[in-house]
């Protein structure tokens, strides 16, 4: 039976909603994530940039001492005044700052007079006796205050604003020098600007934030999947089910059908039955009268002939209608299969139809069935086996033991069964003989069913039909 897609038409539209649900959670978590990413390393920024900060004014306050009294204080006695530009002075300066921020990681300190803003010492030489690179952080720092500020050069625009990828990240703090005591009375001094690299630093709050977005993402991606399988799993097993559904539908649809059907076919053919008999009668009496009569007698032999196969239809339609309850008793398989064949041997041998053993044995197959219907069974379906084969061929017959039950498999070398009609095959007065009720399968159908077995046939055109039957064991 072919699946209906109308059948379940609202609970695809449901399960459609949510998978848009489930996709649409995705693309949210995924901006989720990333939002989250990104104030993971704000936060951090902000940390490790207080944490350089502290770094830089214990260093500005260590500095400012070790120079005011190592440097100011002798060199103000020595010389009368503080003049970098003297090298003995500049050294002296040199020295100070570099032994103070010796293993530090601090790439450059710079300090800026009082008056014009100018570099009056650095680390990086270039740059003393620069003006105008101090900027409001330097005017904070004459003020009494301290400041920081993080520069950056960064690869582009997209980096600037979206990634952050930035080539250096530096931390530039302005602190003022100040005179200590006994000395405090003369204020500030000058300015120290202490840069720090941060660049590897950030580097690793880089990674570790994209450690955050990619096992975000590989986290959000499986609940994802395990959504999206529960749904498909949800949505085939909604498909199955409105299948059986459907089936069972069908089939009480038809079970109602062929109730009402047998009714009638019933108190039609019995109604038919009598007559029929009487006409036959009838015939056979005529035929003996008319014995030196050839033509009656011709006459009468067609009416008795065709009496029988009008019989014959009726008794299925009987049977078929009125199904007998098995009389069950202890029977083998083997014997049944063997009277049939026996008592079609006399029409395989006239059509030319040689008989093969599938697989021979010798011990006993015992079931618990009713032999005279089995026998009816299996008549019909070598008789149809037969018919398939007008110019002769091969019937292999088959038995095979299982656990639980027998597989008689019935092989001929016919004509076959289009696949359309495969799927009708068992379907009650559906044939593709020109004469016949096409009740015969069907009634083999329902005597198998009768004996809790199965009947299918595998077939193709031109090669062959097998018919399986199976028939559970005696325990």
């Amino acid at each position: 039976m072919e699946h209906n897609p109308k059948e379940i038409k609202p609970e695809g539209k449901r399960f459609r909603l949510v998978k848009f649900f489930a996709y649409m959670s995705f693309i949210i978590l995924i901006v989720s994530s990333f939002a989250l990413s990104m104030v993971i390393y704000r936060q951090s920024t902000k940390v490790l940039m207080k944490t350089y900060e502290n770094h830089a004014l214990l260093l500005a306050n260590n500095l400012n001492h070790q120079v005011f009294h190592y440097f100011t204080i002798p060199v103000r006695y020595q010389y009368g005044k503080i003049s970098l530009r003297e090298k003995e002075q500049f050294d002296l300066m040199d020295k100070i700052v570099r032994t103070t921020i010796h293993a530090l990681n601090i790439e450059k300190v710079n300090i800026y007079d009082t008056q014009k803003g100018q570099i009056a010492y650095s680390t990086d030489k270039d740059l003393v006796g620069s003006i105008g690179r101090g900027g409001m952080g330097y005017k904070m720092a004459l003020e009494g205050n301290y400041s920081s500020r993080l520069i950056s050069r960064e690869d582009s625009f997209l980096g600037t604003w979206l990634m952050d990828f930035a080539k250096e990240k530096k931390l530039r703090t302005f602190i003022p020098f100040k005179a200590e005591p006994p000395y405090s009375y003369i204020g500030i001094l000058g300015v120290f600007e202490v840069i720090q690299d941060l660049t590897n630093e950030y580097e690793s709050i880089l990674r570790f934030r994209y450690l955050i977005f990619g096992v975000s993402l590989l986290v959000m991606f499986l609940i994802f999947l395990a959504l999206l399988l529960v749904v498909r799993k949800a949505e085939r097993t909604l498909a199955k089910r409105a299948q059986e559904q459907k089936q069972l539908e069908d089939q009480l649809n038809q079970a109602e059908r062929l109730a009402v059907l047998g009714e009638m076919v019933a108190g039609v053919s019995h109604e038919i039955k009598n007559p029929l008999g009487i006409i036959r009668s009838t015939a056979e009496l005529l035929a003996e009268k008319s014995a030196h009569d050839q033509e009656k007698e011709k006459l009468s032999s067609i009416i008795v002939e065709e009496s029988g196969r009008l019989n014959g239809i009726v008794t299925d339609f009987l049977d078929f209608a009125r199904p007998q309850v098995p009389d069950l008793q202890e029977c083998d398989l083997e014997d049944i299969i063997e009277r049939n064949v026996t008592f079609l041997q006399t029409e395989m041998d006239k059509k030319g139809v040689i008989l093969r053993n599938g697989n021979p044995s010798d011990r006993p197959y015992t079931i618990q069935a009713d032999p005279a219907l089995l026998h009816r069974a299996f008549l019909n379906i070598f008789v149809n086996a037969i018919q398939a084969m007008e110019k002769g061929g091969n019937l292999t017959i088959g038995v095979e033991a299982g656990k639980e039950d027998y597989t008689v498999a019935i092989e001929d070398t016919g004509t076959g069964i289009r696949q359309e009609n495969l799927r009708k095959i068992f379907s009650p007065f559906f044939t593709t003989k020109e004469k016949g009720s096409g009740l015969g399968l069907s009634i083999v159908k329902n005597i198998i069913e009768g004996h809790r077995g199965k009947v299918w046939i595998e077939s193709e055109a031109g090669v062959g039909t097998t018919v399986y039957v199976t028939l559970p064991r005696k325990h």
